[in-house]
């Protein structure tokens, strides 16, 4: 049985979840796969019943039919008939909307529609925005009012390209995005980025990416966060809208090819292990992941300043590596070098295998490295 298929492709790698919304659903694939989840969420939204925003939109255009609705998430096309519903005039918003063209941005939304008992003019296959704004563009906007469903994702370029056309374009708020009630959670998880404690953080809206993003340049962290996700930290989005706000950065994203929850785990289960380090070492299959080892395939959890010493050793297998070096590397480094020997000590506890790491005596470390193994077994 290959490791991956015992302990899960995830196993050893630990995982930063932002989401509000579908967070539980998230973590609980994260780690049927062997993945450690941290969650924190960068977000919360205001129920839609309490939204006066939403109202005013709602009443504006129950009192002035719009030539075009297009509906962008089924969550908030759902939660807008709902509130409508709330305030008593759920059923002369569902006349209004059978009165106009009514666009649905992909299968989803195109199901929440036709559960409100409306069928859309037309749904796009690729949920693309691009596809229906080149309709819209091609159908001819100019003197049309359009109403947009707002999603809480940046639109670049969609409403501007509309106004140059010649539409007018009013905004349903349907989501009201806000900090956490209580940022601690969130605060926890910068500081765990920074200090390179997760191997990845997850991110399924723009808004959770930009609400991390402002809390960093809050705390005057933002340098310490773009590094480790640009060098360290794998960003894994959802998809292109969510990545906006981590590449107006410069930051480089993974995303599925389908934007769901379970092929954005996939994507991570593909990433993440290419990312490991197998050596043969003093007789063993050794795989060196990001917060555990494999040592012949058993799943070997290390301490953090473990790791950073073990990861300083890999970069150089069989080499010695001093011990002022393993204290740079060291989380929090002072200057005392005996502050090594302890870390040094719990690392060779945790991987329960006598003479992975050897002592150079006055010089420093190095990984037993076994040549002749890996030559014997090629796929070291």
């Amino acid at each position: 049985m290959r490791d991956d298929e015992q302990h899960g492709p995830l196993a050893g790698f630990t995982v930063g979840v932002t989401a509000a919304r579908r967070a539980d659903e998230l973590a609980a694939l994260l780690r049927r796969r062997g993945a450690t989840v941290v969650h924190a969420p960068a977000l919360r939204t205001v129920p839609l019943a309490d939204d006066s925003e939403l109202l005013a939109a709602t009443r504006e255009l129950i009192e002035s039919a719009p030539d075009v609705v297009l509906a962008t998430t089924a969550i908030g096309f759902r939660g807008w008939i709902e509130a409508a519903d709330g305030w008593g005039i759920g059923a002369q918003l569902l006349d209004r909307l059978r009165g106009v063209e009514l666009l649905a941005r992909g299968p989803k939304v195109k199901g929440a529609v036709r559960a409100a008992g409306l069928m859309e003019a037309w749904s796009p296959a690729s949920e693309s925005m691009a596809e229906v704004l080149e309709r819209l563009l091609a159908e001819g906007v100019e003197g049309r009012r359009i109403a947009l469903q707002l999603h809480g994702e940046p639109l670049p370029g969609f409403v501007e390209s509309l106004r140059a056309a010649g539409a007018e374009v009013v905004g349903v708020p349907v989501y009201r995005w806000m900090p956490p009630e209580d940022i601690t959670p969130l605060d926890r998880l910068l500081d765990l980025t920074a200090a390179r404690g997760l191997d990845a953080l997850t991110f399924t809206s723009a808004p959770a990416a930009a609400s991390l993003l402002r809390r960093a340049e809050e705390r005057g962290m933002l340098p310490e966060l773009l590094s480790a996700l640009r060098d360290d930290v794998v960003a894994a989005c959802v998809g292109p809208v969510t990545a906006l706000p981590l590449q107006a950065h410069g930051l480089g994203t993974i995303q599925p090819e389908r934007f769901r929850l379970g092929p954005l785990v996939q994507v991570l289960c593909r990433e993440l292990p290419t990312r490991a380090r197998t050596l043969p070492i003093a007789g063993h299959r050794v795989e060196i992941r990001g917060h555990a080892v494999l040592v012949d395939d058993a799943l070997r959890p290390v301490p953090g300043a473990g790791m950073a010493l073990l990861h300083t050793l890999a970069r150089r297998p069989g080499w010695v590596v001093a011990r002022a070096d393993l204290l740079r590397a060291l989380p929090g480094s002072g200057t005392d070098e005996h502050a090594v020997e302890t870390a040094m000590a719990r690392l060779r506890t945790a991987l329960g295998v006598p003479g992975i790491v050897q002592t150079v005596v006055k010089r420093g470390y190095r990984l037993a490295l076994d040549p002749a193994l890996g030559a014997k077994c090629g796929d070291f």
